[in-house]
């Protein structure tokens, strides 16, 4: 059976825990965070039994005194030195580890494989953390305690009798740290492949190549002072109340300084309105909100980049009787490509921009109003702009925006990709990435003494498709839950189960230890609110924010299980174990972290005396060149892209859907099937759809509907019996929660620009539910 053939067949989402009551759907009317955030946290330290634990890691989370970094999400620490720069996730999450629950052998004994299989995603996860490493017995459909020593012999072993390094893969999620990071991909390198995806195949990988062939770097330009003294802050494709909660406190201290916040997504989210910020403790009291929006745009799913392109002419158009309108200085000293970028925004109509972006000419002449009247500007995005077709032309339009007014390498301005996870960025930046530059590969042999692999290796969906095929027969996963996580959910379940081993490294039980290969190991880990004891004493790991600081994690916490390994401890003890003739001193390294960091600081630019650097308040930012008007480009300048603006709009019958969280949601972990900010309760399979659409199809108010996605390859997929929830959406969009989608994106619905799948942008079809 093909994989296409595997994946039209019907597959029942097991996600969220059973709803105790009735569905229920009443528009969230609050602003974000406040006595709502306070009130869900403290049910939840309830629900959890932490009302003593969960208060002490509030006081340690993300303090550069000894703290440890929240695993959520990568906004940046507080500059000012806030005490309680926390947020409604970061707390869910941490309480959620610390959980007193345990999944150990007794467990496992008393469930099979095949029962647990049929549980939620919910309740797989709420048994608790994983007390020792466990193998899966094919006899008995259990899993069965081993010694991590057997545990890294199994690994070894069978890496050792691959007849290319290239038949294995090693994944890695955001949460990894810096050092475990570093040595993870060492291993990989020194074993002979460069196969490693990651999470950034599918969130941010057209960031990152939009910025490099924009500016010659593959981030953000700006840190977070920039964010306090911008005069004009514009947010894409994010839903910063669930997404990056903390970012709550730089818009509220925005728009009191009388910065201009412009909104633009689909959806109206909480964050898109007003807030008060829990640590703001008088408007608490008082119940005194903060806007966090002075205006919102609703363009239809992917229609941001026409959105952007209409900005730039009209700014070129005022520039004809304005000449402050443009930084020409700046455009002839700085950038290459101008010229023909203004041939193409002066002929692209005016009717074909309002068409694309589905805004209306003067709701575009009023963003670009706000952009020209500011003299410095951040224009900021998630994942609302990068996982479509033509998302590395998205994020270039927006350098291109930036490059008209010079907003670039000064004060307050600049592009700044809010990173979902938080080290997704340090990831990269540390080695994890299946396309490897020569120069990154050249440091890294002089610094380690290895001969690393030159050619490129496989990406997230070629690595499915690989183990699919059967020419990768090893998966390695350190931290996440990729068979949740990746598209065509069908075909990743396949391909997992196709493999001779598959090895996840986690600290919770999850739907990847359940869809596993023929052989299957769980190793478990500490998590980033525990002490890590090694040999030379505790030990600190390094995190990277989104906006490349890069800072010292310590745990709090004593180990939930006498038997867990640090992430470094567990990626040392397979490399020494499939690399018996090595001459890395694994074994060294692991006794003290500092070890690790000083072959980093050799192997990678910008780590330079690394060790001390990271022990400085608030740890150290990573430089920028584009930051210094640097540009490592052909041309040695900013490039202007000239990119087609493409035709997005739905054919007629069908809409475009994108996928998306819930807010008690933290990537594939669901904390309830409560949605509070899109005022949604006990509810998760569901779709928000225009009422117009609605009534045009038939379709009742909260009635059950069928979703039928079509691939780019002709080929469907399919949920039955969903909800259809009316929603302030434009015509002609939808919107759902992702795990529970990602069956409707085909393995081959990725991105020919960036290789992610296109989970923002998917083709469908949504009727009255059959009988």
């Amino acid at each position: 059976m093909s994989i296409d053939d595997e994946a039209q067949e019907p597959l029942e989402p097991r996600v969220g825990p059973v709803p105790e009551d009735d569905p229920e759907f009443r528009p969230y009317r609050h602003p974000a965070a406040g006595w709502g955030a306070a009130s869900s946290v403290t049910r939840f330290l309830l629900e959890e039994r932490a009302l003593v634990d969960g208060p002490r890691a509030i006081m340690r989370m993300n303090h550069e005194n000894g703290g440890f970094d929240c695993p959520g999400c990568a906004w940046p620490d507080d500059t000012k030195g806030l005490h309680l720069d926390i947020c409604e996730n970061g707390i869910k999450h941490v309480t959620w580890e610390m959980t007193r629950k345990r999944v150990d052998r007794d467990f496992f004994a008393a469930h099979a494989v095949t029962e647990l299989a049929g549980w939620s995603d919910y309740d797989l996860e709420n048994q608790g953390r994983l007390t020792e490493p466990m193998v899966y017995d094919a006899a008995s459909d259990h899993y069965v305690p081993i010694s991590w020593k057997d545990a890294f012999e199994l690994v070894g072993a069978t890496l050792r009798g691959l007849d290319s390094p290239n038949r294995a893969a090693y994944y890695t999620s955001g949460r990894l740290g810096n050092e475990a990071t570093f040595l993870y991909q060492l291993m990989a390198r020194e074993l002979g492949t460069n196969n490693l995806p990651d999470c950034s195949n599918m969130c941010h990988e057209a960031s990152g190549r939009a910025l490099q062939a924009s500016l010659g770097t593959g981030k953000g330009t700006v840190d977070l002072k920039d964010w306090e003294s911008a005069d004009a802050l514009f947010i894409l494709g994010v839903n910063a109340a669930s997404n990056a909660p903390r970012m709550l406190t730089a818009l509220a201290e925005a728009d009191r300084r009388g910065a201009r916040i412009v909104h633009v997504n689909p959806l109206v989210e909480a964050a898109a309105t007003r807030t008060i910020v829990p640590h703001e403790f008088t408007d608490m009291a008082l119940f005194r909100t903060t806007r966090t929006s002075t205006l919102n745009l609703q363009p239809r799913i992917g229609g941001d980049m026409a959105l952007l392109r209409g900005m730039a002419k009209a700014v070129l158009e005022k520039s004809a009787s304005d000449p402050k309108a443009l930084d020409v200085a700046f455009i002839d000293r700085h950038t290459a490509g101008f010229e023909e970028y203004r041939a193409l925004c002066e002929a692209t109509p005016w009717e074909e921009l309002e068409r694309q972006s589905g805004l209306s000419r003067d709701d575009i002449l009023e963003a670009a109003r706000v952009y020209g009247e500011a003299d410095r500007s951040i224009v900021s995005w998630c994942l609302g702009l990068t996982q479509h077709e033509h998302g590395v032309d998205t994020v270039r339009e927006i350098v291109n925006l930036l490059l008209l007014r010079g907003n670039l390498g000064r004060e307050g301005a600049g592009p700044s990709p809010v990173r979902g996870h938080s080290n997704v960025q340090g990831n990269r930046t540390c080695g994890i990435d299946h396309r490897p530059t020569d120069a990154f590969l050249d440091r890294l042999a002089d610094a380690c003494g290895i001969d690393p692999p030159r050619e490129h290796g496989l990406d997230t969906v070629r690595t499915i498709r690989a183990m699919r095929e059967g020419t990768v027969k090893v998966f390695v996963g350190m931290g996440g839950n990729f068979a949740l996580a990746a598209p065509d959910t069908a075909a990743t379940y396949a391909a997992l189960r196709s493999c001779d081993l598959t090895v996840q490294v986690s600290t919770k039980l999850n739907r990847s230890h359940v869809v596993h290969g023929r052989a299957a190991l769980i190793l478990p880990c500490l998590g980033r609110t525990e002490k890590d004891h090694q040999r030379r004493g505790v030990q600190s790991t390094s995190v990277e924010d989104s906006m490349s600081m890069v800072h010292l994690s310590v745990g709090m916490k004593r180990p939930a299980s006498p038997h867990l390994l640090s992430e470094p401890a567990i990626v040392a003890g397979m490399a020494r174990a499939a690399l018996p003739d090595s001459e890395t001193p694994w074994d060294w390294y692991v006794e003290d972290y500092d070890r690790i960091r000083d072959t980093m600081a050799e192997a990678l630019e910008g780590f330079e005396d690394f060790n001390r650097r990271v022990r400085l308040p608030l740890g150290f930012r990573i430089k920028q060149p584009a930051r210094e008007l640097v540009f490592l480009t052909p041309s040695g300048r900013a490039e202007f892209s000239s990119a087609a603006l493409p035709d997005i709009v739905p054919e007629p019958g069908t809409l475009a859907l994108g996928t998306m969280r819930s807010h008690d949601q933290w990537n594939t972990t669901i904390y309830s099937d409560n949605d509070r900010y899109r005022g949604v309760k006990n509810l998760r399979t569901l779709v928000f759809m225009n009422r117009a659409d609605m009534r045009e199809r038939g379709i009742a108010d909260m009635g059950p509907v069928d979703i039928t996605s079509t691939a780019k390859d002709g080929s469907s997929r399919f949920l039955t019996g969903y909800t259809a929830i009316p929603y302030d959406i434009p015509r002609g969009c939808a919107a759902g929660y992702m795990p529970e989608m990602n069956v409707l994106c085909a393995l081959g619905d990725y991105s020919t620009q960036s290789d992610q799948p296109i989970m923002k942008h998917l083709k469908v079809t949504v009727v009255p539910a059959a009988g």
